[in-house]
């Protein structure tokens, strides 16, 4: 078949769809014999897809669009029709699990995807990236559903960052190694999953050197957890999880301006503004260039509840967890604020700059 078949067959399958990314064409007759074309649909980052979409025929009578079993978990988001005379007429769930070819043609299909994957990415590895907006809901979700796929995949799955840079998973260990490796050794992946939002922490990020990550899939919170689990000594934290000093914990200690009297000051007027909303105030000695006050959301607690939330389940009656972090080199904490006279004024000037930190 040429191109142009693939494409007609497809829209004969499915009438008004977006055209395909690519397609599988599925051809063996031993151990078990199969045709069959897989078709890669444009997801458009998202796990919302109907999977039904794979046809199952036996010497082309239709059997079913239920293809549990045959075809594993996360290939079940893929288009196309599979006819093998090898599958059994009794499609009924403890039947096909039992039944030995179907757990061959099974293995098979992963076999060929992860293959056809590793091809597209050695042979055009622009092309590979410039389409993994929707590649990489499938390769994720195979990744953390099936160990043969996830060994394989290691070798073509992407981490893009925010300037749209591409780099493998040993890519980036290496490329981030010498500036996102902490004091304990580990190595310290920074992402976001919302530049616009987190423009101030990314930019805080860079003025120490640190490359950002884009993750922002619905998916990414199991994926950046199974890498964790995977990949010996990387840890992901979120952009905006802790001030920039923090991201990656170092040796290194600044020695604040402020004196200890000038530091309970300080303290004691945001956490007045901050007391009924619980939140925590830190007072830090960052660069004159951070901000003059961060509102950070600790990484552990917040990805928690994202899972939670996620499941439809509720994190206890838990609010909100965020620390909101001065920075006492400013000068508007440093120099302004310590120098007013009123108490009024500097009350309003903490609000004034608590209200900064939460646009920001």
């Amino acid at each position: 078949m040429k191109e142009a078949d693939y494409k007609s067959f497809y829209q004969e399958l499915y009438p008004y769809s977006q055209e395909p990314l690519f397609w599988i064409h599925l051809n063996i007759d031993f151990p078990f014999n199969l045709t069959g074309v897989l078709y890669f649909p444009r997801l458009n980052n998202s796990l919302e897809v109907q999977k039904n979409k794979i046809q199952l025929y036996r010497r082309q009578v239709f059997i079913t669009d239920e293809v549990k079993d045959i075809v594993p978990e996360f290939l079940q988001l893929l288009h196309g029709v599979i006819d093998s005379p090898d599958i059994p007429l009794n499609v009924s769930r403890s039947y096909l699990q039992a039944d030995s070819n179907v757990k061959k043609i099974n293995g098979y299909i992963t076999k060929k995807v992860a293959d056809k994957l590793a091809n597209l990415f050695k042979k055009d590895r622009e092309d590979f990236q410039s389409k993994w907006k929707d590649l990489g809901v499938f390769i994720k979700y195979g990744m953390l559903s099936d160990e043969k796929f996830h060994d394989k995949a290691m070798k073509f799955a992407v981490l893009k960052n925010i300037d749209n840079e591409f780099s493998t998973l040993e890519e980036y260990r290496e490329k981030t190694k010498a500036t996102q490796t902490d004091k304990y050794d580990k190595q310290v992946f920074i992402y976001t999953n919302n530049p616009a939002n987190h423009h101030s922490f990314i930019q805080g990020a860079k003025n120490k050197g640190y490359d950002v990550l884009e993750f922002d899939n619905v998916i990414d919170n199991h994926f950046m957890q199974h890498l964790e689990q995977k990949m010996d000594g990387v840890t992901f934290v979120r952009v905006d999880s802790d001030i920039p000093d923090n991201l990656v914990l170092k040796d290194e200690e600044r020695e604040s301006v402020l004196s200890e009297k000038e530091i309970e000051k300080v303290k004691a007027l945001f956490e007045g503004q901050v007391k009924a909303q619980g939140a925590s105030v830190q007072l830090k000695p960052l660069s004159s260039e951070d901000q003059p006050v961060l509102i950070t959301r600790p990484e552990f607690m917040r990805r928690m509840k994202e899972m939670q939330a996620m499941q439809g389940m509720q994190f206890g009656n838990m609010p909100d967890s965020y620390n909101l972090v001065v920075n006492t080199t400013h000068p508007l904490v440093a120099e302004k604020l310590l120098k007013m006279r009123n108490q009024e004024k500097k009350e309003d000037f903490v609000d004034h700059l608590t209200n900064l930190a939460l646009l920001n």
